[in-house]
């Protein structure tokens, strides 16, 4: 059985770290490349950096965090933020990066996917898809989830997967933040009706919801930022309580 994976995430924004609720109220947590330091040494699995600011130098910026962080860590990671050509991602690649993530370049562009796979292989790709309910309905959002699409979540996730990425990534935009434990109904759908990996994304807040969305959202692999950030949960007493819990983690 594969092991599942515990993944710190990190929301760059101008260089620096940062953690918000619902998408919004963001605050500073650190140096991105001293908390990645600290993460590999601490036991996290793998390693996603999310560039969530908007500024013309975002490729040259994210290409020498992606090359500094290379030196650091030993573990790999994944690399999004304003992806939207097999450029990015070469230069991304090349410096360091183990995977991209692309999310509202793959909804504007979804040949995107498969030309970004048939290049360099569907293990690099992640897609990521942020979505919430709107009217019992879940909703892909584009713009760091501020602009709604028409496209279910199901749907979308499937396309994704017929067009070659390698594992989807999704957060919850209601469980973003919020430490009420992960959107287990959705991620337990996606996982039983998809043959590629899933990242759950939003809502951890404790042990137990890392546990549980293992156990009952099918997730391979768990994502979380502000309880790993601002210490409120241990990675190596995390893997021993899902241990104990007899779900197959790298201790």
């Amino acid at each position: 059985m594969l092991t599942k994976r515990i993944i710190p995430c990190l929301d760059i924004k101008n260089g620096r770290t940062v953690k918000g609720v619902n998408f919004v109220d963001l605050r500073d947590a650190g140096d991105p490349v001293e908390l990645a330091k600290l993460y590999s040494e601490a036991g996290a699995d793998e390693l996603v950096f999310l560039d969530i600011s908007a500024t013309e130098e975002r490729r040259k910026t994210l290409a020498d965090l992606v090359l500094r962080v290379a030196e650091h860590v030993n573990i790999p990671f994944t690399v999004g933020g304003g992806i939207s050509s097999i450029t990015d991602v070469d230069i991304l690649l090349k410096n360091g990066a183990d995977k991209v993530s692309i999310n509202s370049s793959a909804v504007k562009n979804p040949d995107l996917i498969n030309e970004l796979a048939g290049k360099f292989g569907s293990q690099c790709i992640t897609v990521a898809i942020d979505a919430k309910q709107i009217n019992g309905e879940w909703i892909v959002h584009l713009v760091g989830g501020k602009v709604p699409t028409t496209l279910n979540l199901f749907d979308w996730a499937k396309e994704v997967e017929q067009r070659g990425a390698g594992e989807i990534l999704f957060t919850s935009m209601d469980n973003d933040g919020t430490k009420d434990g992960f959107a287990n109904e959705a991620l337990a759908k996606l996982s039983e009706s998809l043959n590629i990996p899933i990242i759950a994304s939003g809502g951890a807040g404790c042990i137990q919801d890392f546990t549980d969305t293992f156990k009952i959202g099918k997730s391979d692999a768990a994502l979380a930022a502000s309880v790993f950030h601002f210490k409120q949960i241990d990675i190596q007493e995390l893997k021993s309580a899902l241990d104990a819990e007899d779900i197959p983690v790298r201790i």
